[in-house]
């Protein structure tokens, strides 16, 4: 089995090369603005083809883009387009089915980009070179950089791992580019019949994850410590957004990192724990497709104050990026992960299967079974 992998690696640039690796991605940015206004404005296209044959000759006058980067503009801005096609036709299936009635406004106007994340293609934009070079197609020519990274990334750049498109990332704060580069790497077939346990995971925002096993085992893993700290960002970001200053605008940018990275150490954390814990298991995640949607709570005006609150907090913590780690993680350990209807999982008892509310006393703290016990 082929499991994708993303290794970031660290460039060291020149001053000169620092300012050729940024006019690059500046000017990448405005060609994928200037093709999603034109796709806008010819009844809202998706197709790239369609796209590549009306805005080429544009980006390689008007933009100085290279060959290979102009004729991945239009497929960037074409499957962008796409997916927002796709939002609006579930929006449109769900309102017929009466599950939501607001409407998806994602196409009511341009999709904008505003981060300048520059898209290289392996073998024409970018290629690797002996003791940690890499070779990167700019506006100026090619440029040859060395870099590092994790240990284990680097020997599979190096040996093993078949490469993908990479992303040349511009980190503002730190004024340093990375390549993010796609590897592909095998790994054992994680198969069903080969599993010798079964573990459940419940997420959640009091305990981040909860894993329970057939034989009444469980593992709690709190997030009191973190959600603190996540509800103190959420405090700092109201009253910077209303301050509204550039100064205040430069915070915000600061503690928007700060938290998402304290974010990905705290799922990286519960889920590695949970894998090791677990080795040869077929998992099981809940399906938290459509949620907000499926959930039938009160939002916006209609909502209470501590509806909105409740809905704030809900919202704040990113449970599909847990569940990810979970299932790459659990790949390399030789485990499954699956996706269940999350439906009454949390008052069935695992091992006689009663279901009922009664099972979770002492505000779900607990849970002892009404019939089995």
């Amino acid at each position: 089995m082929k499991q994708t992998l993303v290794a970031k690696l660290k460039l060291h640039a020149t001053p000169e090369q620092f300012k050729t690796l940024r006019a690059t991605q500046l000017a990448y940015r405005d060609a994928l603005n200037y093709v999603s206004c034109y796709a806008f404005e010819h009844g809202k296209m998706s197709n790239k083809v369609r796209l590549q044959n009306a805005t080429y000759r544009e980006i390689r006058t008007r933009f100085k883009i290279p060959a290979q980067m102009a004729c991945s503009i239009p497929r960037q801005v074409g499957a962008t387009y796409q997916a927002l096609w796709t939002k609006v036709k579930q929006n449109a299936q769900a309102r017929q089915q009466g599950r939501t009635k607001k409407r998806y406004k994602g196409l009511d106007q341009p999709p904008k980009y505003i981060s300048p994340t520059l898209t290289y293609q392996l073998g024409h934009d970018y290629g690797f070179k002996t003791e940690q070079r890499v070779s990167m197609l700019t506006l100026q020519g090619r440029l040859i950089l060395s870099y590092t990274g994790y240990n284990q990334h680097v020997a599979l750049i190096e040996h093993e791992a078949s490469l993908g498109a990479a992303q040349l990332w511009y980190d503002k704060q730190g004024q340093q580019f990375y390549l993010l580069v796609s590897l592909q790497v095998e790994t054992p077939d994680p198969l069903p019949e080969r599993q010798t346990n079964v573990v459940g995971v419940d997420v959640g925002i009091r305990y981040l994850a909860v894993t329970s096993t057939p034989q009444g085992d469980c593992t709690f893993s709190p997030g009191k410590r973190i959600v603190a700290k996540v509800n103190h960002y959420a405090r700092l970001r109201k009253r910077l957004q209303k301050k509204g200053t550039r100064s205040a605008t430069r915070r915000l940018m600061a503690i928007s990192g700060r938290e998402r990275r304290l974010k990905q150490d705290a799922n990286h954390v519960v889920s590695e724990r949970i894998v090791e814990a677990h080795p040869h298991s077929l998992i099981g995640l809940e399906d938290l497709t459509d949620l907000r949607e499926r959930s039938r709570r009160r939002t916006g005006k209609k909502a209470t104050k501590k509806q909105r609150k409740a809905n704030a907090r809900q919202s704040k913590w990113a449970f599909a990026e847990l569940q990810a780690m979970i299932a790459y993680k659990a790949a390399k350990q030789g485990s499954m992960a699956i996706k269940l209807d999350a439906h009454y999982t949390s008052q069935a008892c695992p091992m006689c299967g009663h279901t009922s509310p009664a099972n979770r006393p002492n505000k779900g703290l607990l849970f002892v079974c009404q019939k089995c016990h």
